[in-house]
């Protein structure tokens, strides 16, 4: 290469040395430098560039891990009013009623006068071995004392549950005792039962009331189907009456039991969730029963599949009053620090075709939550005609018509039962003076009480010993007047709600169901429907379908 070739190629080089400086430059601008200013402006990375801002130059000391634990609730609250944060401290107890066991001592308690008071002891549990009994007060666990302000619900909890197999040493007042026991607990595994009773209305008709769909809900139906088989029922009722929800797969299953081969249980769909369908496979052994399902407005999503689930498909006869109205889906998503998320990310469809998720403002819950007070003060609960149906009309399998987009409506409305109702009883059962009194006057005549071991029994003793004047004596020295007008009117209303928590607290669950449903008008009105053997809906007049 000659001089003047030199020359020339010394320009060209640099020029191209320029070019490809230029195209590297570009490349790695456009690589690192646009994708952080597009990291850095888009939504969802603001809040972590805020956050390390905060941390960074905010003029006072910020505890970020506090302001996340406060900003998540806030954000998923303007979704939906189901899609909800659980705190690492909380998923634990918001899973237990669910998961069908915890670890823990076994004992029912409640709090009176700043101390726990043990309501009752689980039969074969923990406590009951190491001799604890009904009645105890807990005044020290594990040598330290606990009285006073310091006991609530959360810090009872934290206090007696704990790994299985693990010791707490309980300090306790008993009565008759003069000194304190010490009683030394090892902890086990305390079964959560989502079906609190099971028993017979009369020698047709069995009952089984279902509290919550958990994951052990089903294996428990098929006990207690098993139990009511021996004592000949040809009837059911299932009260999902306060029943809040749970796990939709245990809706599924029990819906299963009851229907035909292949037919819709109830199908989900979402943005992001292809539809997915649940069909009975025909091997449920309660096909043909004659089935009635209760419910109310507290009944919520598990208890609304179930219920829409026998009512689309002409099965059973639904009674009581409108359901919640909560056909969303969660999911469950679990963070590091175990804490979680349930997000919305479907919602569910009853086999007509009905989503009865109730209407809702994204942000703003507090609508949603006045939902039952609105219904109440536009007269839902008393009068059928004031139910408001939202959406257009559907069809169940003989022709029905039933509605989506708030709730369940039954079959058969039943109105709550005001008879008696004065704002003195109003006062005295909300208040907890009622709760208080029955548990003051068991513990004080638990050894007279004791001696009463069936529920028949121990409420007919009850009835001759004129508790509500007892009562009323009570309530005045707490604080509620005396109304003698409104203590007449209300006596039947005051007589049973006392009776029905002393036999609670002697006995259990389902003598406490039992009691309550002997002049229940929903349960009458079930057993009105089976006289009749009106239990399976049949198809609609014509004319009364044109109407439609």
């Amino acid at each position: 290469m000659d001089r003047n070739s030199k020359k020339n190629f010394i320009p060209l080089l640099m020029a191209l040395s320029v070019v490809v400086g230029i195209m590297i430059g570009s490349f790695y601008a456009n690589h690192f430098s646009g994708n952080r200013l597009s990291i850095i402006n888009s939504s969802s990375n603001k809040l972590n560039n805020l956050l390390h801002i905060i941390d960074d130059q905010y003029v006072d000391t910020v505890n970020i891990n506090t302001l996340v634990e406060k900003a998540m609730p806030q954000i998923l609250a303007e979704l939906d009013p189901h899609s909800v944060y659980i705190s690492a401290k909380n998923v634990q107890a918001a899973n237990d009623d669910l998961k069908g066991s915890f670890s823990g001592i076994g004992i029912e308690f409640t709090i009176r006068q700043d101390t726990i008071r043990v309501q009752g002891v689980i039969k074969n549990g923990p406590a009951e071995q190491a001799g604890v009994v009904a009645g105890d007060k807990i005044i020290s666990v594990d040598g330290k004392n606990f009285v006073g302000k310091e006991v609530t619900n959360e810090e009872a909890m934290r206090r007696l549950k704990g790994p299985k197999d693990t010791k707490v040493k309980l300090g306790l007042l008993r009565y008759g005792k003069k000194k304190p026991l010490s009683i030394t607990v090892t902890r086990g595994e305390i079964p959560t039962k989502s079906i609190n009773a099971t028993y017979m209305l009369n020698k047709e008709t069995g009952y089984i009331k279902i509290k919550n769909f958990g994951e052990n809900t089903y294996a428990e139906l098929l006990i207690a189907l098993a139990t009511l088989s021996q004592e000949g029922f040809s009837n059911l009722v299932i009260d999902l009456r306060g029943n809040g929800g749970g796990y939709l797969a245990s809706a599924v299953q029990i819906a299963n039991e009851f229907l035909p081969k292949n037919k819709l249980i109830v199908y989900t769909e979402g943005r992001k969730s292809k539809r997915q369908d649940y069909r009975s496979d025909g091997h449920g052994s309660y096909q043909h029963i004659p089935l009635i399902i209760l419910i109310d407005e507290i009944s919520a999503s598990a208890s609304e599949i179930l219920a829409g689930a026998i009512q689309d498909n002409d099965r059973g006869t639904i009674i009581g009053r409108r359901s919640f109205g909560k056909g969303l889906v969660q999911q469950p998503l679990a963070f590091n620090d175990g804490s979680m998320v349930r997000l919305t990310v479907a919602r569910y469809y009853t086999p007509s075709g009905r989503c009865i998720q109730k209407p809702y403002t994204t942000g703003n819950d507090k609508s949603y939550e006045q939902d039952l007070v609105d219904r109440y003060m536009h007269g839902e609960y008393f009068s059928q005609d004031s139910i408001k149906h939202e959406g257009k009309p559907f069809h169940t399998t003989n022709g029905r018509t039933v509605y989506g987009g708030g709730g369940i409506t039954p079959d058969r409305f039943i109105p709550e039962d005001t008879l008696g109702f004065t704002s003195y009883y109003k006062e005295a059962s909300m208040s907890g003076l009622i709760l208080l009194y029955a548990y003051s006057y068991t513990d004080d005549h638990r050894e007279d009480l004791k001696k009463k071991t069936e529920m028949p029994e121990l409420a007919s003793y009850l009835k001759k010993l004129n508790l509500v004047e007892d009562f009323v004596r009570f309530a005045e020295k707490n604080g509620l007047k005396r109304r003698n007008l409104m203590i007449r009117k209300s006596y039947k209303l005051l007589e049973h709600y006392i009776i029905a928590r002393i036999i609670y607290n002697m006995l259990d669950d389902q003598a406490f169901i039992a009691y309550i449903n002997q002049d229940d008008a929903t349960v009458e009105e079930a057993l009105k429907v089976f006289r009749e053997q009106a239990s399976f809906p049949t198809r609609q007049h014509k004319e009364e379908s044109d109407e439609e």
